[in-house]
């Protein structure tokens, strides 16, 4: 049976100080390692990727690549470590030389860089800075796109990604990982601003995503989260169709945050890509790249 690997993982050594209900969410704490395992092993996947939490929208709690870094060490095998950097970092200023800190930890094992969370407009020059920076390193960039600034978390861009297209055309070079609500409604024409931070349903009338991925090789799908798995399960027959058109350039993901919330929802992302396999929706080459394939050949992993 394929085993996956998982591009979109979060991961602490000691539980962080538990997101409070004015989150919008129930009480609880970042998986560890032997949770993240666990879940793993009942699950199916080889290994994940951990995406380091430092931006302050995240958490109470800051986490540093270090961490990251010795989770990898102490599980081999099991881990990827990305590293992350804010873009306010290095005083604050779109000079600031992120490329230095990206080769350090390229050179310490870390395989891309994100998850940006950062509500920076995406042409921010900091940001526009880092991606620079990453396209020099040779690191993909996992980032979380969000619709507005302020009582939320992510890169914000316009609806229709514009700002996205920008940054796909100035660095031609740099992977992007497409993730959250508001880069997966884009799949289909949405009906308005409030559904670039939910769960758009129906069937899918063709978007911006695949328009965008048709045009520039260098923008890639993270189908992790309850976003991801949402823009293939409300419309399987387009699902069908778009997993096979870019099936070189989407990544199998979970994005678990707490072992708990996830186990009331056993049919995630591997359950709904089994069942399109076995109902023969998608090629067993399909699945075998999404599943794990694409994180290998991308990660050298």
């Amino acid at each position: 049976m394929t085993q996956y690997i998982d591009i979109h993982g979060h991961c602490v050594q000691e539980h962080f100080v538990p997101y409070p209900p004015s989150h919008g969410k129930d009480i609880h704490q970042i998986s560890d390692p032997g949770e993240m395992l666990e879940f793993y092993d009942r699950h199916g996947v080889e290994k994940g990727v951990i995406l380091p939490l430092c931006n302050a929208e995240n958490t109470f709690q800051s986490q540093s690549n270090e961490e990251v870094l010795n989770i990898a060490k102490m599980h081999p095998g099991r881990f990827i470590p990305f590293c992350n950097i804010d873009p306010r970092n290095y005083n604050n200023n779109f000079m600031s030389p992120f490329a230095d800190g990206l080769k350090w930890y390229r050179d310490k094992g870390c395989k891309g860089l994100g998850e940006i969370c950062c509500n920076l407009s995406i042409l921010d020059g900091r940001l526009q800075a880092l991606f620079k920076a990453a396209e020099e390193v040779g690191f993909p960039v996992t980032f979380h796109m969000a619709p507005f600034t302020g009582n939320n978390y992510g890169i914000v861009d316009l609806p229709g990604m514009p700002g996205l297209e920008i940054c796909l055309q100035r660095f031609p070079r740099l992977r992007f990982f497409g993730h959250s609500q508001a880069f997966w409604c884009e799949i289909g024409r949405y009906r308005g601003q409030d559904v670039r931070f939910g769960y758009p349903d129906g069937p899918v009338e063709e978007g911006r995503i695949a328009q965008l991925m048709r045009k520039y090789p260098n923008l890639y799908g993270d189908l992790s989260a309850g976003s991801g798995r949402n823009a293939l399960a409300r419309d399987r027959g387009y699902a069908a169709k778009f997993l096979t058109e870019f099936q070189d350039r989407l990544l199998f993901g979970m994005d678990i945050c707490s072992p708990e919330r996830e186990r009331s929802n056993p049919n995630g992302l591997s359950a709904f890509l089994r069942d399109m396999l076995a109902k023969g929706e998608i090629s067993e080459t399909v699945f075998e790249k999404v599943a794990r394939g694409n994180a290998m050949r991308i990660l050298g992993v």
